[in-house]
């Protein structure tokens, strides 16, 4: 597979993904893909959808920042940050990671999504006892480190 292709298609996929479009994401899915991430697999671009629901009920808009590209045979490897807007108007920051696998005409097969659940916990907890356990999660995960 051609490298600059699947940088092309990685970089048309995640502006997309900014705009919020399901329509014009769906294109850019095999219709046999995979989305994983936190712990489950969605198949199928009804995996696609409910994945794209999930996400934009929880952020109301975002940029997407690149930090690391590689790209190896039909993989594609990123780690970016997300700069995200949440529908309560809290502002956030992720650093997260994915892993794509292309198949021959450019479409994701594969889509594994890794970060911390704990980024987004920490921002949309309202009530002291959900806010205290969120933080005390935080800081015992970091006992050692800090």
């Amino acid at each position: 597979m051609d490298v600059e292709g699947i940088r092309e298609v990685a970089k048309d996929l995640d502006d997309t993904l900014e705009t919020k479009d399901n329509g014009k994401i769906l294109e850019f899915f095999a219709d046999d893909c995979e989305v994983e991430l936190l712990g489950v697999t969605l198949k199928g671009k009804d995996g696609v959808r409910k994945w794209l629901d999930w996400k934009y009920q929880h952020v109301s808009n975002y940029e997407l920042v690149p930090v690391v590209i590689m790209i190896e045979g039909d993989v594609f490897f990123e780690e970016f940050l997300v700069k995200a807007k949440l529908p309560n108007g809290i502002k956030l920051e992720s650093k997260q990671a994915e892993v794509l696998v292309y198949d021959e005409d450019y479409k994701v097969k594969s889509l594994r999504l890794y970060f911390d659940r704990l980024d987004f916990a920490d921002a949309i907890t309202k009530d002291p006892i959900s806010k205290y356990i969120v933080r005390r999660l935080i800081k015992i995960s970091l006992k050692g480190l800090v």
